[in-house]
């Protein structure tokens, strides 16, 4: 029997199954914590060897330092390919001047 009156009783049958349901989900959200504590503990500890430290701010300023330590490398790479490529150029350009001769 369903509640069709307000402030009526529920019969046993429809809350034992009410009761399964509410036990089922605490069930499957104690294994999701329990899943998700034990990701967690994986991921510190993956943290902790790879950056040695698994505090939060830490990592976002080691973060900013890998950025900024590209950055860096990006411009001296670029600054290289530059010059090697204006030192072709020029090369170029001799070797045309002396088969012009």
């Amino acid at each position: 029997m369903t509640i069709d009156q307000p402030g009526a009783v529920p019969e046993i049958e429809v809350l034992t199954e009410q009761f399964q349901k509410l036990n089922k989900r605490k069930i499957e959200s104690e294994r999701d914590l329990v899943n998700a504590e034990q990701n967690l503990n994986e991921l510190k500890q993956q943290a902790r060897e790879e950056y040695g430290t698994d505090e939060l701010d830490a990592l976002k300023e080691k973060l900013e330092q890998m950025k900024a330590e590209n950055s860096r490398k990006r411009a001296e790479y670029h600054q290289s390919l530059t010059q090697i490529e204006a030192e072709l150029q020029k090369i170029e350009t001799e070797h045309h001047a002396s088969d012009a001769t």
